[in-house]
């Protein structure tokens, strides 16, 4: 069995959309829903893990545990930081780094032993990859945004490198395709709620895009 993990409720809206799933076919559990899911022959077991860290690193788990899941792919958005990339590109991550986990003012923003290196060798097309760093507070503020971007992440969002630490733990592979939604933007001088709700915006807007192309374009590559 192969876990497809979603997080953000709109995500989630517009993989249903996609796949045309019946409502009678989506089940719960005790942190999401989930449907069972054919690609390729393969069995699928797509399931909303919620954004953040530690919602999605125990929704992973019960997977892992209730399901025999052997592989899991954490598919969804996020936010771009390396401003050499653009909207709607489509990364697969060679790193998953937490970034929330240090008291940044006297250690390295970044410890090495919450780092999960992500093997993809086997995967034989072409992909963007770099590193993706998580936590639990999304990347809004400018402040945050020159931060991370200085100290080498490429993209960020709210849930892999957790999974991909569980995955880890659990000795089962983690495969991470991510597309840019929105970056965040500069709020000096401007009205601050006025500028995230901008982002929030293009964020919506961009969802249904990216997650159609990961499900049409990457998922039966990876599986």
């Amino acid at each position: 069995m192969i876990g497809i993990s979603i997080a953000a409720t709109p995500e989630w809206e517009a993989v249903i959309e996609k796949l045309n799933i019946d409502e009678s076919k989506i089940k719960s559990y005790p942190y999401g829903e989930y449907f069972e899911y054919i690609v390729n022959n393969k069995k699928l077991i797509i399931y909303k893990c919620t954004s953040r860290k530690v919602i999605s690193a125990a929704a992973t788990q019960y997977m892992i545990d209730r399901f025999n899941v052997k592989k899991i792919v954490v598919a969804g958005t996020c936010a771009g930081i390396d401003n050499k990339y653009k909207n709607l590109d489509i990364f697969m991550p060679n790193k998953a780094v937490q970034y929330d986990c240090t008291v940044k003012e006297i250690e390295p923003l970044i410890k090495e032993r919450f780092n999960v290196e992500l093997d993809l060798r086997k995967y034989n097309f072409e992909f963007n990859t770099g590193i993706i760093g998580t936590a639990d507070k999304a990347v809004v503020m400018w402040e945050d945004y020159l931060e991370i971007k200085n100290n080498g992440i490429t993209i960020a969002d709210t849930e892999s490198a957790a999974i991909a630490y569980v995955c880890k733990a659990n000795n089962i592979e983690c495969v991470i395709i991510k597309g840019i939604s929105d970056f965040p933007d500069d709020e000096t001088g401007k009205d601050v709620k006025k500028s995230n709700e901008n982002q929030i915006n293009v964020y919506l807007h961009n969802i249904p895009i990216i997650m159609n192309n990961i499900f049409d374009n990457f998922i039966p590559k990876v599986i």
